[in-house]
């Protein structure tokens, strides 16, 4: 296997943070997805457990988006009650998923319980569902990242425990977003000295133990240790899909989107489920990895300049759609030209380079520790187009473009966090859907 960012191999590295984590936590959390990273973490954690005989408590828990391929569904059963001194949660429950899809709906409701006839399947064995949940945190339609954050608190509570330690398959060589999300030096919300650690709540951290391992280290270990694994990868390959571009998530996530066709060679009776669930499917797995959903490289159309193609994509849009993209655009603007944004300074610098117009604002005044310098900059004028490596970090009209063809309404791609008033019309929505049944 590879080598770890320690000099160590990645497995040995992996086995030195159990020992670590297991002698500081006395909770140990698995996220199960389903996919080849999640299902390693299983199997490396309980070859750990068994050669430490360790009195941790071992807690697994896999959150079904219920649009699954039928080799994701035969691997999650496997796995969900594999080693018996480990306890396990099959979550059904009807949250708000992701849709990078449609024009019209930013999320969809699995499991939604006023829709059961248009349902993917039917509920697993031994699931827990809206019907049989112990969870008093629980709103229908409540985001899955919110749920998932106030069900890592119910297992902390259950299980008495001093500290849980949340183990999540995240690795660095998959986006520059998660190289940054697990090896970040932030004093404030790390455990200890940890980098690849992050704290979600009280005496409840994220670990990603997994952060320097490569795909190809992902299969050998698979290989060398003879590992179950969800054969789906199988059929990807046969497909001809990349090593790095093989995703098992919800079917309509924007980072899944590219792959979305394949539902219809792999599983067309699913498929059709798929057509019939969420507004612009059909649309995504048509178009799904090229430019038209600001896949890969997008160009600009002949006779326009980015911030005219903007406008131009906005005027496409339906008004409530495009309504809630102008004023996320015109906070960027503002704050851009107006208030002024931190940037690293190896970025400050290579604006100077291609001769970017901005002030410089110098330090942030915030008592906050960063891993790298950063500076204040003010631009004269929003940018139509900055050509530099980290593009996504600096505002410009092209990225406006990228985030509208991504149907990426909570402007993530831009860096932005949902606001208080979408939150309060979540709110409303699940309230909505709590009178419905």
């Amino acid at each position: 296997m590879g080598k770890s960012f320690l000099g160590l191999t990645v497995y040995d590295a992996f086995m030195n943070r159990m020992e670590y984590i297991f002698q500081k936590f006395d909770h140990i959390v698995i996220a199960f997805s389903g996919g080849k990273d999640s299902g390693l973490l299983l199997e490396l954690v309980n070859l750990y457990y068994q050669k430490h005989k360790t009195d941790c408590k071992v807690s697994v828990y896999h959150i079904d988006y219920e649009g699954n391929y039928q080799k994701t569904i035969e691997y999650v059963n496997r796995c969900m009650e594999k080693y018996p001194y480990f306890t396990y949660y099959h979550l059904c429950m009807p949250i708000s998923a992701s849709s990078g899809v449609s024009m019209y709906q930013s999320t969809w409701l699995t499991w939604d319980p006023a829709n059961k006839n248009i349902w993917f399947r039917e509920l697993p064995d031994n699931s827990i569902n809206l019907d049989n949940h112990p969870f008093d945190f629980f709103e229908i339609g409540m985001a899955d990242y919110d749920f998932q954050m106030k069900f890592g608190k119910w297992l902390h509570k259950k299980n008495n425990a001093k500290r849980t330690a949340v183990l999540v398959g995240i690795r660095a060589q998959e986006s520059l977003h998660r190289y940054h999300a697990v090896t970040r030096n932030d004093a404030v919300t790390m455990f200890g000295k940890i980098s690849y650690s992050r704290r979600i709540a009280m005496n409840i951290f994220n670990f990603y133990p997994l952060y320097d391992w490569t795909t190809e280290d992902v299969w050998r270990a698979n290989g060398k240790f003879n590992f179950d694994y969800n054969h789906l990868y199988d059929l990807y390959y046969a497909a001809g899909v990349p090593l790095g571009d093989m995703r098992v998530a919800n079917p309509f996530h924007d980072c899944g989107v590219n792959a979305l066709r394949l539902y219809q060679v792999i599983e067309p009776v699913t498929w059709t489920k798929l057509v019939g669930r969420v507004n612009g499917a059909n649309f995504a797995a048509i178009y799904g990895g090229t430019t038209a959903v600001g896949y890969k490289n997008i160009h600009l159309p002949d006779g326009h300049t980015w911030k005219t193609y903007a406008n131009f994509l906005l005027k496409s849009l339906p008004e409530i759609t495009r309504e809630i993209y102008l004023k996320k655009f015109r906070s960027s603007i503002a704050y851009w030209t107006e208030t002024g944004g931190t940037l690293p300074v190896h970025i400050i610098h290579e604006l100077k380079v291609k001769g970017i117009e901005f002030e410089n604002l110098g330090k942030p005044h915030s008592k906050r520790k960063y891993k790298n310098e950063y500076e204040i900059i003010r631009f004269s004028k929003y940018p139509d187009e900055i050509d530099i490596k980290e593009f996504r970090s600096v505002p410009s009209y092209k990225r406006m473009c990228i985030t509208i063809l991504k149907n990426d309404t909570s402007c993530k791609y831009m860096g932005f966090a949902q606001t208080k008033d979408e939150l309060q019309k979540q709110k409303g929505a699940m309230e909505q859907w709590e009178n419905s049944i």
